[in-house]
């Protein structure tokens, strides 16, 4: 029987991290299905699922909980196997000058509303021209069924006005 696990990490970066990593769960019988991973400030981290026969979960935390001599944590948990009813799906992109509290402010607005953030992706840069720091975030979303998108898009639109930031918001209903 296959169990669903989710596998997150952190190293030092260096290369050969996911090779290791992907051996380790095909030699354990498992099935890398999906991941993000990414290098941040010199570390690498990473979050990925897999299905993996029970039997050899036990070996395979064992030979991941070994990788600590080496630099790289992992952690092993439990996953779900079952999908999620479809609800709506946001895409939410904002653009402006950086400054502290952009992510806590938008953040919180979600989360008054029970959106789920399902992916998160920010950035800082230099703006074109100027070199200012220019701060980036695209999220994809989850509303509850109950979230009033019109209500929703006014705080979020509300919040980039006071922080002075260009904002996106598209919702999109359930499929039917």
């Amino acid at each position: 029987m296959q169990v669903p696990r989710v596998l997150t990490l952190v190293s030092r970066d260096r290369p050969g991290i996911v090779e290791l990593l992907a051996r380790i769960v095909a030699d354990h019988g498992g099935n890398w299905l999906e991941s993000r991973m990414c290098r941040l400030g010199g570390e690498f981290a990473g979050i990925l699922r897999i299905h993996i026969p029970a039997e050899q979960e036990p070996a395979l935390r064992h030979t991941l909980n070994a990788l600590r001599d080496q630099g790289l944590t992992v952690e092993v948990h439990a996953a779900e196997s079952e999908s999620p009813a479809p609800r709506s799906r946001a895409t939410l992109e904002l653009v402006g000058h950086d400054r502290p509290g952009i992510v806590r402010e938008v953040s919180a607005t979600l989360a008054r509303h029970g959106v789920n953030v399902d992916e998160l992706t920010t950035e800082c840069s230099s703006a074109p021209m100027t070199g200012e720091p220019l701060f980036k975030a695209r999220a994809r979303l989850h509303l509850p069924d109950a979230c009033d998108r019109t209500s929703l898009q006014q705080e979020l639109e509300r919040i980039a006005s006071n922080l002075l930031v260009d904002l996106d918001f598209d919702s999109t209903p359930p499929a039917s």
